[in-house]
Formats: structure tokens, C-alpha cells, sequence
């Protein structure tokens, strides 16, 4: 007798896309990587509840990219709702910056700072479809279903964003 395989569940697939969902999670909170970790949890905690429903109208990793990117969203609003509130009795002090990973190599180091900063003059659109095509492999269809956006759109996006990274980062930058 021959064994069919185990239907494979949602925790399954979960687990499978969980490097990709977090680096996109890590791109929805601009490399924070504690917020980050806060927006995947709770983008897990609406799937598994069942307050976010797949439906099949996508590839499970689309549908899981756009609730990440909504619950992100929704974090976002939240702090700067909670910040707006808090700024009236806090005193405002600079935070240090976070040394140096002594583990990176230093060319690749430099190059990934060039290409963060180059980034941040995008705007956050082309950002993330950029981010969805280039770091998730996702194609522009599935980028833009993600964003929530039309395909035209996310094309558009995507072009004048590459074409802006041309113009800010040196030649060497993207060799």
C-alpha cells in the first residue's frame, strides 16, 4: 500500500516562509529589527486566530506579505499615535548608534550602507516594491497585490525607483 504525504498545514507553511516573512517585515519597519519581530508575531497571531483569512486569490506568501504589511501599518500608526501623546511629557535625548558588526566584512559593509542610504530618497512605495522584487523574488504582479496597488502602478514604481538608485549610489555601489 502506497502512503500519500500529509497534507501540510498552515503552521507548516508558517514556518517554511518565516526567513522571507521576516526580512519583509524587517523592510515594513524600516530595519528595526525589535518592532520587526513585534510585527511578525502579531501578523502570525491574526492568521492563526483567523482575523486575517486566506482565500486563495494569491499564493499564500502574497496573501502573508500583505497582512504583514497591514499589521505593520497599523504598529506604526499606534506608536506615532502613542509618541504624539507621550512627546508632551518626555525629554527628547539622542540615541547612540549601535557599533559596528566587527563580523561584516568592511567593502560589503560600506556598499550596504551606500544602498540603505540611497533608500531612504525613495519614496516608501518604490521602497517596498523594490524591496518585494529584488529581496523576496517576488515578480511585480505579486509586489503590487502585496502593496495593494495596480500592476501599472507597481511597474511605474518600480522603474522610476531603480532609475532614482542609479543616480544616488556610485558606480561601484551596485557591482
Amino acid at each position: 500500500m502506497v502512503e500519500r504525504p500529509a497534507a501540510r498545514t498552515l503552521e507548516d507553511e508558517l514556518e517554511e516562509l518565516h526567513p522571507l516573512a521576516f526580512g519583509w517585515a524587517l523592510a515594513c519597519c524600516r530595519r528595526d529589527r525589535a518592532l520587526a519581530e513585534e510585527v511578525l508575531q502579531n501578523a502570525y497571531l491574526r492568521v492563526l486566530a483567523g482575523a486575517a483569512r486566506f482565500d486563495g486569490r494569491s499564493s499564500l506568501k502574497t496573501w502573508l506579505f500583505s497582512v504583514i504589511r497591514r499589521t505593520a501599518a497599523s504598529e506604526r500608526r499606534r506608536e506615532w499615535m502613542t509618541g504624539r501623546f507621550l512627546a508632551r511629557f518626555a525629554v527628547q535625548r539622542a540615541v547612540p548608534e549601535p557599533p559596528p558588526d566587527p563580523f561584516t566584512p568592511v567593502a560589503a559593509s560600506e556598499r550596504a550602507q551606500a544602498v540603505a542610504r540611497a533608500l531612504k530618497h525613495l519614496s516608501g512605495r518604490q521602497r517596498e516594491i523594490l524591496h518585494l522584487v529584488f529581496y523576496q523574488g517576488m515578480t511585480i504582479e505579486e509586489a503590487a497585490d502585496v502593496t495593494g496597488i495596480s500592476v501599472g502602478s507597481a511597474r511605474v514604481h518600480y522603474e522610476r525607483g531603480k532609475a532614482r538608485l542609479r543616480l544616488l549610489l556610485p558606480a561601484e555601489a551596485y557591482r
